[in-house]
Formats: C-alpha cells, sequence, structure tokens
C-alpha cells in the first residue's frame, strides 16, 4: 500500500490510499480510502509506517536532547591557535601530550584553573564545555595534565625557536621588559623574597623576562630567581637572540631600569645589538647640571636632540609631556601634604604634656615609617632629638625636582638616518605592549598568579603555557578589535595625535565604540572577556532520536548576529571545529 496525491483540475489535490496488485500478469491499482480530509501530520505518519518507519507516540519527545555544552568560545580560540599554526609548533598530530597541551592553552583562555580543576572540565564526565570532546581526549586526568605540562617544559626552546623564526626579521624590534609573580608556599627553589610588583608583602616570588617582537606579539619568555635583579636578566636574553634565533642585527628596546651602562657595556654592545632606552633621573638631572640640557630648548617644541661628552656616539632624544609634569606635581604636592600631616602627628605625640613619645631611637622608628611610606625623605629636613621632633620642607629639592617634571630622555645608539627622533621615542613607547601582556598574563584574562607549583621546571613550564596563551590572545584581538573596545583605525589616531610625545588620541571610530557601545554594525562592544562569555552561549548538543536512542548525532544552536560576526572576523566555523 502506499500514498498518493492525484491532482484534480477545480480543486485541491486528492490524497487517496492505495494498493498495487496483479491480475493476469497486469499491475493494477485501487483506491482502499480516500484521506483528503486527514490532517497532514497523519497523513504523513502513515506515509513513514507504509514505508517501514516507525512513529513516535504523540506523548513522547521524538529528538531526546542528551547533553547541551558550551562551544562557542572553544570553537573560537582553537580556531584561531590552529588558523596561526601553534599546533604544528607544537607537535605533530596524534601526540597525546600535544593536544592535552593545546587543551590547557585554550582552557587558560576560556576558564583559568588549577591543573585539578581543568581536568575536571576536560573529562567527558564532569566537562563544563565542548573542548575535551572537540580534541578527542577521553578521560583525562590531573596526572596526565601534570605529565603533558613536563613534556612542555621540555619542548620550550624548541618551540621559542620556531615562533622566534615566525615573528622576529634581522633589523626589527625586539621589545624586552620585565615582571614578577608571587607563589604560595615555599619549596620551589626559584622563589625568592625580592621587590614585589603584586603588592603581596612577604611573600616569596619569581621573576620573568618577556621578548616580545614589534607589534607586542610575545615570542619568549625566561624564568628567574625571584631576588634576581632586573639588570641581569639581559645577558641570557642577548644569547637566546643571537644562538635560538640566529639574529644578527636587530634593535633591542628595553626599559632605563634595565638597560644600565654596565650592561651596554659588557652584554648588549660586545653583541653587537643596537638597542633604545632611556635615562634614570640622576643622569637627567646631572645633564641639566653640566648644561648639556637646557629647559629653553622646550619653550617652543616638546622634543629636542641633544648630545654630550657623557655618551660619546649616542643619541639623546629630550620628550616634555606636559600632561606627565602635571600628573608629577599633583602626586608630589599630594605626598607633600600626607608627609606633612604624619609628621605633624609625630611632632605633636612628642611635645603633649601626657605621656609624650620619649627617646630618639623611638621618635626615629616612627618617622621612619612615614618616610618611608610616601618615599618623601629628599624632601625634608629632620631634626630627632631625645626629647624633641621638627622638621620642614626642604625647598631646593622640590624645586630642582619640579624643574624636571614631565622631562623624559631616550637613549640609543642608532643613526638619525636609520631611525629618526619621533620615531625613536616611539619605538621607545613600544614597550607599552609588553606592560600590557603582563597585565592580561598576571590579571585580566590568564591569571598566570598566583603559583602553586612546587618544582622549577613546572614553574618554568607554567609560565611558558601561559605565554602561549597570550600569544592566540594576541592573535584574536587583532581580529576581533571592530567589536572590542581596541583601536582600529591606527592611521586616523595618529593624525589626531599633535605629537610622538603628546597623549595618544583615539580616532573618533574607537570614540563612537566608546560612547554608544555600538559597532559600526549596530552590534553590542564588548571586552575581549564579555565576548567569549557571549560565545560560549553557542552550544553543541548531543541528541538521539526516540525511534533509536542508540544512535547519537550533534547539533549546534543558530548562533546571534553577535556570535555570527565574530566568527566571521576569526575565520572560524563552529560548525567543524573538529
Amino acid at each position: 500500500m502506499y500514498i498518493e496525491s492525484v491532482p484534480n483540475r477545480n480543486s485541491p489535490p486528492a490524497i487517496l490510499l492505495r494498493e498495487s496488485y496483479r491480475d493476469g500478469g497486469k499491475i493494477k491499482k485501487r483506491t482502499i480510502a480516500n484521506l483528503s480530509d486527514w490532517p497532514t501530520e497523519i497523513v504523513e505518519g502513515l506515509r513513514t509506517l507504509l514505508k517501514g518507519g516507525k512513529v513516535a507516540p504523540a506523548n513522547q519527545e521524538s529528538i531526546i536532547m542528551r547533553r547541551s555544552l558550551p562551544h562557542g568560545h572553544v570553537a573560537a580560540v582553537l580556531g584561531v591557535l590552529r588558523d596561526i599554526g601553534l599546533d604544528r609548533i607544537l607537535g605533530p598530530a596524534g601526540n597525546r601530550p600535544r593536544d592535552l597541551v593545546i587543551a590547557m592553552i585554550v582552557a587558560r583562555l576560556i576558564a583559568p584553573a588549577s591543573k585539578l580543576a581543568t581536568a575536571r572540565m576536560l573529562d567527558p564526565a564532569t566537562a563544563t564545555s565542548s573542548l575535551g570532546d572537540v580534541l578527542g581526549l577521553g578521560a583525562v586526568d590531573e596526572d596526565e595534565l601534570y605529565a603533558a605540562i613536563d613534556w612542555l617544559g621540555e619542548r620550550q626552546q624548541a618551540i621559542e625557536k620556531a615562533l622566534g623564526r615566525k615573528h622576529l626579521r634581522d633589523g626589527t624590534l625586539v621589545l624586552y621588559d620585565v615582571s614578577s609573580s608571587y607563589l604560595e608556599g615555599r619549596c620551589c627553589e626559584l622563589a625568592r623574597l625580592g621587590y614585589n610588583r603584586d603588592g603581596k608583602k612577604g611573600k616569596l616570588q619569581i621573576v620573568y623576562g618577556l621578548l616580545c617582537a614589534a607589534d607586542g606579539c610575545p615570542v619568549a619568555i625566561e624564568v628567574f630567581e625571584g631576588d634576581t635583579a632586573d639588570p641581569r636578566t639581559l645577558a641570557t636574553q642577548i644569547d637566546k637572540i643571537k644562538a635560538r634565533f640566529e639574529l644578527k642585527h636587530v634593535v633591542l628596546v628595553g626599559d632605563r631600569g634595565m638597560m644600565t651602562q654596565a650592561r651596554l657595556d659588557t652584554e648588549i654592545v660586545p653583541a653587537g645589538l643596537d638597542w633604545i632606552t632611556a635615562l634614570r633621573a640622576p643622569a637627567i638631572r646631572a645633564l641639566t647640571e653640566s648644561g648639556a640640557l637646557q629647559m629653553s630648548l622646550f619653550d617652543e617644541r616638546d622634543i629636542a636632540a641633544i648630545t654630550s661628552p657623557d655618551y660619546p656616539g649616542e643619541r639623546l632624544i629630550v620628550c616634555r609631556n606636559p600632561d606627565l609634569a602635571r600628573e608629577r606635581t599633583r602626586k608630589r604636592l599630594d605626598l607633600l601634604a600626607s608627609t606633612d600631616r604624619d609628621l605633624a602627628d609625630i611632632a605633636a605625640a612628642v611635645a603633649r604634656p601626657k605621656r609624650p613619645l620619649r627617646g630618639k631611637a623611638e621618635i626615629a622608628l616612627k618617622v621612619g615609617a612615614v618616610i618611608n611610606r610616601y618615599k618623601m625623605a629628599k624632601h625634608f629636613a629632620l631634626d630627632i632629638g631625645e626629647t624633641s621632633f621638627a622638621f620642614h620642607r626642604n625647598a631646593d629639592a622640590i624645586a630642582a625636582e619640579a624643574a624636571l617634571d614631565g622631562i623624559y630622555v631616550v637613549r640609543t645608539n642608532l643613526p638619525k638616518r636609520v631611525l629618526d627622533d619621533a620615531a625613536t621615542v616611539g619605538a621607545y613607547k613600544s614597550l607599552a605592549k609588553v606592560e600590557r601582556a603582563f597585565r592580561s598574563l598576571k590579571t585580566l584574562d590568564i591569571h598566570l598568579r598566583p603559583i602553586f607549583h612546587w618544582t622549577a621546571s613546572r614553574v618554568r613550564a607554567h609560565v611558558m603555557l601561559c605565554m602561549l596563551a597570550y600569544h592566540v590572545e594576541h592573535h584574536m584581538r587583532a581580529r576581533l578589535a571592530p567589536m572590542l573596545y581596541d583601536e582600529t583605525d591606527h592611521e586616523a589616531a595618529a593624525a589626531k595625535r599633535t605629537s610622538i610625545v603628546a597623549k595618544a588620541e583615539r580616532s573618533d571610530a574607537a570614540v563612537r565604540k566608546q560612547t554608544t557601545g555600538r559597532t559600526e554594525d549596530g552590534l553590542p562592544v564588548h571586552s575581549f572577556q564579555t565576548l567569549l562569555a557571549d560565545l560560549a552561549t553557542y552550544c553543541r548538543i548531543q541528541a538521539t532520536t526516540a525511534l533509536n536512542e542508540k544512535y547519537i548525532f550533534t547539533l549546534h544552536t543558530r548562533p546571534t548576529p553577535t556570535q555570527q560576526r565574530a566568527f566571521e572576523l576569526l575565520g572560524s566555523n563552529p560548525d567543524r571545529t573538529q
């Protein structure tokens, strides 16, 4: 039997239930019933049955959703990771440690957590995203992740060499800066007490130096003991540039506190590297006292090139930023006022009639605490006795410092024909890209800290893993810039800037995004993390049918306009991420 639709000239087609039969060698058909008045869904159900199919009861769902996992953020990060070739740099396909490292890199961006929590997130039984399923990892435990971290640590040099070959060339800028992060516990041999940039007093820490390409893309990272001074980290970076990356001529850009005269003389210049750095405050003061730097230079301009016999064969580019000058003046006045107030309280305690503060040592301890807190010792004259305390501001010292407010001096061995004054200052300011990387690594996105590993090798591998995560983020931010608060029209922004010394301006397009909260497409503007959270609502669904529950197939939710635009910018197809 079968159902046939028979056309009628002046009315809708007739729906007939018919059967075929053989009569004397001929095939004939006859009509059993007219189904034209039946509801369409019943007709189609009967058609399915006649073809040998099955029909689910009306009170039973035809498709059963077994599990729904967040998928869009996984597809976005993993798609970019593969598109930039990082998976191939890590190792060949089919290598389980490599796949686990890829999973941990993606996890650092979508849900940074401990190795135990990451293992739970990846394991099929406790998965909180589609990451483990997409990578085909199966069951995962924390011991496997620790083994994968060890595997990554062994391959760090080869990975950095591949990244350096891809992003660095002879004659380009190489940006280098140093930061630190605290550790929990006291077992790691790298952990030391040192200058704590995290504000965690009493915590042991590690120091690490990050090498970036001129656009801020990270290519290498090195971990040092927590009490290592910044200048002492340079030697290994120079060796890395010359030996591992096989670069003969690059321009190393470093902070003024790191590229000291001693390091220039003993490490950088003998290595044949060009360099850009800046002078520290005492050196700038010496230039003014010698007459090489005169404030009249800035009567009609904010940048000037000078020379000094103290710096033979070098260019000194002096800059004065009025905005920076005003900010430093405001900050100094606030600190002076706070120091005045606290020192006056101590003077009152010494002079009070009841239970006065006595003893030169005791008074000095109180005064020292105030001076150390506000860092204003050079601006005050103190007179401490056994039963007396007096103080007043050092007007000459304050005036001398105020005269240099907003002044900084960029120092380089590059001739002007290679890089002019404005470009040299711009190159030094590029270190802000490394500082942005540190913010992302430590707080905003990747959460490198706190560190719980005990062994030096695993601490180094953990930091390397976080750097690779930021490497992916750097490329994602560049592609997603139209949807983020980031600048997109750099030429227009540069055109609005009156000078390389002046405060950076945002383009009209960036200002519109910031003020309206909408992109040029009319979509909401996001931060990097809120966009990943939005993408996470795009789900990967495992489903079965009521007729065959053993057959499992995959569905995806329909992307929103925001999600669709993000996938287009990233060049990712979330339905095909596998």
